[in-house]
């Protein structure tokens, strides 16, 4: 299953894409749990090659009320990434409210020590009209 990208953006040759998906099957929507799962794929495209070491979210819900996540690496992984290569992993996001958002950014660290904080592109969380 090819999967389509629905949001990027570029950081010093970083590239992070996001796709998104509602998923009613894990959603108690009468229960005011909704989830949605996304993946990310992040490409270097830069000439260094990075770690990934932290990431920092901004998850914002239907009343405005955000919760900030942060923490090392990315499902449990710091990956490395080599001129070319690419990342991808898939995780979830569960919220009280129908719809929301999510932002961040990654901060790598390469080979010399400096430091790259790359953008996560934000998102929308949307369940369909039908699901609430």
């Amino acid at each position: 299953m090819k999967e389509l990208f629905q949001h990027a953006a570029i950081t010093d040759g970083i590239t992070v894409r996001v796709a998104v998906n509602f998923l009613p099957e894990q959603s108690r929507v009468e229960a005011g749990k909704w989830f949605w799962v996304y993946h990310i794929r992040i490409e270097n495209g830069s000439d260094r090659t990075v770690r990934l070491v932290t990431r920092h979210w901004r998850i914002t819900d239907g009343h405005g009320a955000v919760n900030l996540v942060e923490g090392e690496g990315v499902v449990g992984e710091q990956p490395i990434l080599q001129p070319g290569q690419s990342h991808d992993y898939v995780s979830g996001c569960p919220l009280s409210t129908p719809q929301g958002s999510m932002e961040g950014y990654y901060t790598f660290e390469c080979h010399d020590g400096a430091q790259v904080r790359a953008a996560i592109p934000f998102f929308p969380l949307a369940a369909p009209a039908t699901a609430g």
